[in-house]
């Protein structure tokens, strides 16, 4: 028994030092952690278990037989993040550059599953060069496996995807399926077809930075949610992220305790400017509405003129979607609708309640718009509103125009709870564009048109630039005090806790993608 035991010990300490200490010390070098270490500072001290440490790859092909490392460049098993289970692989770059093979993909694949019985969040730390070459057709279907399992999850379990390193080619998809993606900034990027491919055929010079790094996919294409500056941060952000969120989409969001105190906040009666045209930042508003210190922005530096992200109420997980007047008027455009339409997607999908800050004066015009299909990408925001069954309240704090007043959760697509302030502005379009339609006439033949104009617009203001017609006909269920919001929003909430909603039998809609 003491030789077999000192055998066991010295194939764990081989599968320890995976790829080398001098790989691991080029590692540290480019300022990222080790495979191992990140799995450490991510789990809860002593949680973690391995699975599948002993397991090798089968290729004997290009001299691989001789290059038999064990784990095979992926660390896989299970622990707990605030002492909750979650599922989780790390792919180790000091092994053949974290490259995927046959059985790579088969202990990925293996924790998915693993992770879809017991219903629990999977997170994947990826650092890889992507399909193993000298694999072929093989590595190529463990992709293929992974991203099945991706999509079988999507819904039912939570999926995270670090980006820790180079993320190319297929190996982009399945963080792509998952719920979110975390970069570290200037250490990581995603793309299809690198920069050498980009040069060959389009002639385009372009860095891998420029062309899939953190930043990039952080204010132009969307692609991740959150940038971090370092390792250390990416996983702090991890764990962060899962404190909002259920185990799967059976669960309830875990609630921190909340203690019941003075909830008036007199600061929101002064947050808005005097001029209707004036903008001001909405985080402020946010702020001043949920718990103290809890809002946690997702996709904060793409499309700026809405704002998404997690936030607790009276200790319990909800999603906040908030127009930014500071950003484009606060406009919904193609961004916005489609950053704003997948969170609400999600928030739906995990039983995390909604709450909607409205302050829009409509769709962005423009060719560059309706080229784009902001027809499409307004409707997918509308359908995931008009879908999702969560409890869902919305605050109107001054302009609601138009159609994006019915697609911002209005109450005839659904929404359970419509506050608004009083100085909500509830109409087809603003005061002076509405007056030059209404009033054409009677503005042309005036003496003075530009004063007939200006007292028209003060005219339909007055009528129309108010919560009170909409009040009248159910629309809006009280018209409250800003100070008073948090208040009302700690009992609706409360109110809609229990909240049932049953939907035609149906295989899955057809969102306009």
């Amino acid at each position: 028994m003491i030789e077999k035991v000192k055998l066991l010990n010295n194939k764990k300490s081989e599968a320890l030092v995976a790829g080398g200490l001098k790989r691991l010390e080029d590692q540290h070098k480019k300022g990222k952690l080790s495979a191992r270490e990140r799995i450490y500072i991510l789990l809860d001290e002593g949680s973690f278990q391995e699975i599948g440490m002993f397991v090798t790859h089968r290729c004997t092909d290009f001299g691989m037989e001789d290059q038999v490392i064990l784990g095979d460049g992926v660390i896989t098993g299970f622990g707990t993040v605030h002492g909750r289970l979650i599922y989780i692989y790390s792919q180790d770059f000091t092994v053949f550059g974290g490259s995927l093979s046959e059985t790579h993909a088969e202990k990925i694949c293996k924790i998915m599953d693993l992770a879809l019985q017991n219903g629990a969040p999977i997170v994947g730390l990826n650092d890889s060069g992507g399909a193993r070459i000298q694999e072929g057709v093989s590595s190529l279907g463990g992709y293929a496996d992974i991203f099945y399992r991706n999509t079988i999850a999507s819904g039912v379990i939570p999926q995270i995807s670090a980006i820790m390193g180079p993320c190319a080619g297929g190996a982009v998809y399945s963080p792509a399926i998952t719920d979110f993606i975390i970069m570290v900034d200037q250490s990581s990027y995603m793309f299809v077809t690198g920069p050498n491919v980009v040069k060959t055929v389009t002639n385009e010079e372009v860095s891998s930075e420029e062309l899939g790094g953190a930043m990039t996919h952080a204010t132009k294409s969307g692609v991740t949610h959150l940038v971090a500056d370092n390792d250390f941060e990416c996983l702090h952000q991890i764990k962060e992220l899962l404190s909002y969120m259920p185990q799967n989409c059976e669960d309830k969001p875990s609630s921190k305790s909340w203690t019941l105190g003075d909830e008036s906040r007199p600061r929101l009666n002064n947050v808005l400017p005097e001029s209707s045209n004036q903008p001001y930042d909405m985080h402020e508003v946010i702020s001043n509405i949920v718990d103290e210190a809890s809002f946690f922005e997702i996709h904060k530096h793409y499309a700026e003129n809405i704002i998404v992200g997690f936030a607790r109420i009276a200790g319990r997980s909800i999603g906040v979607i908030a127009n930014q007047p500071l950003h484009l008027a606060g406009v919904l455009d193609v961004n916005a609708s489609k950053k704003a339409a997948r969170f609400v997607q999600f928030c739906d999908c995990y039983n995390i309640p909604l709450l909607v800050l409205e302050d829009v004066p409509g769709f962005l015009p423009g060719t560059e718009q309706e080229w784009n299909a902001i027809i499409t990408n307004g409707a997918k925001l509308l359908f995931a509103f008009s879908e999702a069954t969560v409890p869902r309240v919305t605050v109107i704090t001054r302009k609601a125009y138009g159609g994006a007043y019915d697609v911002m959760n209005s109450k005839p697509i659904g929404a359970d709870m419509n506050y608004a302030w009083p100085t909500a502005e509830i109409a087809v379009m603003g005061a002076k564009g509405a007056s030059e339609i209404i009033f054409k006439k009677e503005i042309q033949q005036s003496a003075n048109p530009i004063e007939t104009l200006k007292s028209k617009e003060t005219e339909y203001a007055e009528h129309f630039a108010n919560p009170y017609i909409a009040a009248s006909r159910g629309f809006i269920d009280e018209v409250i005090e800003p100070r008073d919001t948090r208040k009302k929003l700690i009992m609706a909430f409360a109110m809609l806790e229990n909240k049932v909603v049953q939907r035609p039998k149906k295989k899955h809609g057809n969102i306009p993608l």
